[in-house]
């Protein structure tokens, strides 16, 4: 059974789709990243599957429960076990590295004991913890990503959605923050929804990639198939 579907799904924003007629199912453990340019709608999907926005036609589903239909939102966001990388981060600044991993615990009454042993395994798991009582005006580019992804597998989510993530970021460490997020997901087994305008990011981490354009799939593939298609139709079509 598929942890995430779309079926028939969409988003209008003005009287423009968005999203349109959106079908999609992925599974435990997946890697599905979405690839497309700014506009295609792949944020939406990301949005729409957190709980931010209902979708205005069609239904989502996580393990098979129904948690928003045709303009409602049946399960809050908080209420899905979601966790969410943004691009800007949205880091608090006036918290600690630690107090921004608690801040999430504490709100869904997570016991101290419990919240503890939680953060101190994520910190040690995202090689943060020489920064736990550091803000993040004191960190590297680099070092709020990995405080920004802790923050979201604190809680343990069974889905974790990260749009555009690695966009600010060089080069070198681009890549490496690649191999530390398969590294994660492969050690803590959650689903993983990605959301990037980069080629080479999208061939790196997925184990399926959902090319989308005009708030449609426009092909979806192993990352072998991706790569085929784009040589075979780059000089005809625009992503």
């Amino acid at each position: 059974m598929p942890i995430i579907q779309f079926q028939n799904v969409s988003k209008f924003y003005e009287k423009k789709g968005a999203v349109l007629d959106f079908n999609l199912k992925v599974e435990k453990g997946e890697r599905v990243v979405i690839l497309g340019h700014s506009g295609c709608g792949k944020t939406t999907v990301l949005r729409l599957l957190a709980g931010f926005v209902p979708p205005d036609r069609g239904k989502i589903l996580i393990d098979n429960e129904v948690v928003s239909i045709d303009g409602k939102i049946l399960k809050e966001p908080e209420e899905r076990n979601i966790g969410m990388v943004f691009q800007d981060l949205a880091l608090w600044p006036h918290m600690t590295v630690r107090q921004n991993l608690e801040f999430g615990l504490k709100a869904r009454g997570i016991k101290k004991e419990e919240r503890e042993k939680r953060i101190k395994q994520i910190l040690k798991l995202t090689q943060i913890e020489e920064f736990e009582n550091k803000k993040p005006s004191k960190l590297s580019g680099g070092q709020q990503q990995r405080v920004a992804l802790a923050r979201a597998l604190v809680l343990h989510p069974k889905i974790l959605l990260m749009d555009e993530p690695l966009s600010s970021l060089d080069f070198e460490l681009n890549i490496r923050l690649r191999r530390e997020i398969l590294k994660l997901q492969k050690e803590i087994g959650f689903t993983l929804l990605y959301v990037t305008h980069n080629r080479e990011e999208a061939f790196d981490i997925a184990s399926r990639i959902i090319i989308m354009r005009n708030g449609k799939i426009l092909k979806e593939g192993s990352p072998e198939e991706a790569k085929i298609y784009f040589e075979q139709i780059l000089k005809t079509v625009k992503i």
